[in-house]
């Protein structure tokens, strides 16, 4: 059995893409992504004069014996990019939490092979976060997703804190996004302060969108343990399908208030499909 149910060459495919951002890549440790610095990458810029001062190895003699004149090359520098992971753990998340885990890992995997530095956590203090960097770091990781531990929360959007999400240069959030709209109004408030890039990528699951209950039944909330009763004929279940959607279309227009890119993911598309195609359509990926 594959690691998470992953095709077995999954890591070695992701070795082609990264996380694309249009963010400043902040930090003075070296990554694998071009800033607008100049530094000592192997990245050719172009030519200045050269000053008093600079290191004359970055002289070019080629240059110096067509013109008679001293000019240094310029070099891309390259920065760290810093990405943080953050995972809706509460209890409605469990039919899901397969693929979420998935999801997880392999942007985190694709963080990790490009040399830039990843944090991973639940939004809850008391959840030690992963945070490493790195090709090296990439057995931790797979032993911290595979440790982590199951949905056990009531609340994710109305409890969250982005306490290791500082200076984040990138920051996803993974979610059902199922809270009171209210709460994600708070929980995205926050986020501009952590990250000028802020994703939130919303999972559901078929069962969810177009649920095949019949008859009557009492529905019990996995986080609450409120309970209803219910008929489930046709028009509960058409209201119950434009309750869903209405709150969807809530969630992406407090999204897209706050500046927040957002994308809605069915689970059964596989995550082949969802992050080759989907996510690098939307640029998310490179």
């Amino acid at each position: 059995m594959t690691f998470l149910h992953l095709p077995a060459d999954w890591v070695s495919r992701l070795s082609r893409y990264s996380i694309a951002t249009k963010a400043k890549i902040r930090g003075h440790h070296k990554g694998s992504h071009r800033s607008a610095r100049f530094g000592s990458s192997l990245d050719f810029s172009d030519f200045r004069e050269y000053h008093p001062g600079d290191d004359v190895r970055h002289i070019d003699w080629n240059v110096y014996a067509r013109t008679d004149r001293v000019y240094i090359k310029r070099f891309l520098d390259e920065q760290e990019m810093r990405v943080h992971l953050m995972i809706d753990s509460s209890k409605s998340m469990e039919r899901k939490w397969l693929f979420t885990k998935q999801l997880a890992y392999t942007l985190g995997m694709m963080v990790l092979t490009k040399d830039d530095r990843l944090t991973v956590s639940g939004g809850q203090e008391k959840t030690v976060p992963f945070r490493k960097k790195g090709k090296s770091a990439r057995k931790l990781f797979e032993h911290y997703m595979a440790s982590l531990p199951g949905p056990t929360q009531n609340s994710f959007a109305g409890n969250a804190g982005f306490y290791v999400a500082k200076d984040s240069t990138v920051l996803f959030i993974l979610s059902d996004g199922l809270e009171p709209i209210d709460d994600w109004v708070l929980f995205f408030k926050q986020t501009p302060r952590f990250s000028q890039d802020v994703r939130f990528l919303q999972i559901s699951t078929a069962e969810e969108r177009n649920p095949s209950f019949d008859g009557d039944m009492r529905l019990i909330d996995n986080e609450t343990q409120e309970d209803v009763n219910v008929s489930m004929t046709q028009g509960a279940l058409k209201a119950y399908q434009d309750k869903r959607e209405a709150h969807n279309k809530a969630l992406e227009a407090v999204c897209r208030k706050q500046g927040i890119q957002y994308m809605h993911v069915h689970a059964e598309d596989g995550i082949q499909q969802i992050v080759l195609q989907q996510l690098a359509r939307r640029n998310w990926i490179e």
